[in-house]
């Protein structure tokens, strides 16, 4: 293990693999958040953390089951000339999961209603729970596939797992006090998870998107959003200039 530690290359393995990690760990904590907000407020945090551990413990048993990660990648069904593997299949149902699920989402929260809140009271930590750890069930598929394509060493791969989710319960609050905060974030946000979910079955399907693109314009819509809430704050500070 320590000779590990003085190896150049294996430092640059630990730090993609750990960058990796916290962009699908961000991933994560929107999706979290979102749900976490039908929750009482005294329950959002213990929701938020235990998601992310759930999300943790899936990826080392994921990078512990190695074997049946690779088998992933074999055939199993085959319609004509399209091929399906397992892999394909986890990224198609797990996409069109988190596509219906942030559209349901989406629309109760640009159509508010007395049932859409009553609904919201009703759902328990348990359901937030499991819907939780079916998506980070497929970001964590993804993740390892892309890991092992990196490395074999187990040792780093749970490092990076381990590190990364350390940082992610550190910000996870703030990031989902900004989210919820500005109804500009939380509808970017929701519409993220959309294209995101679009993503998952595109690459399901062997339609292969460069993610980079995604990433472009979701930093974009913030710097948008950043110049919205700062022009609001502009125009609520001018009437008291123009009194004194």
């Amino acid at each position: 293990m320590l000779e590990l530690l003085s190896q150049p290359e294996v430092w640059l393995i630990f730090l993609t693999l750990f960058s990796l990690e916290i962009i699908l760990g961000i991933d994560n904590i929107i999706f979290i958040s979102v749900l976490c907000e039908r929750l009482p407020q005294h329950q959002r945090k213990f929701a938020r953390n235990m998601g992310i551990m759930l999300a943790v413990m899936a990826r080392i048993l994921l990078v512990f089951s190695i074997a049946w990660i690779m088998s992933l990648s074999q055939p199993i069904l085959q319609f004509g000339s399209v091929i399906f593997t397992g892999r394909d299949i986890i990224m198609i149902l797990g996409g069109l999961f988190l596509m219906l699920k942030s559209l349901k989402e989406l629309w109760g929260w640009l159509n508010p209603t007395k049932e859409t809140h009553s609904t919201c009271l009703r759902t328990g930590l348990a359901v937030v729970l499991l819907q939780i750890v079916a998506v980070d069930a497929v970001f964590s598929m993804d993740s390892v596939i892309t890991a092992i394509g990196l490395t074999n060493d187990i040792p780093i791969m749970i490092a990076a797992i381990v590190s990364s989710a350390c940082v992610m319960v550190m910000v996870a609050e703030r990031i989902n006090n900004v989210v919820m905060q500005y109804p500009g974030f939380k509808t970017l946000a929701l519409l993220f998870l959309v294209l995101l979910g679009g993503l998952l079955m595109a690459e399901g399907f062997d339609i292969h998107v460069n993610k980079g693109y995604v990433y472009f314009a979701m930093c974009f819509g913030i710097l948008l959003e950043l110049c919205h809430i700062r022009i609001k704050k502009i125009q609520l500070t001018k009437p008291v200039e123009q009194t004194s």
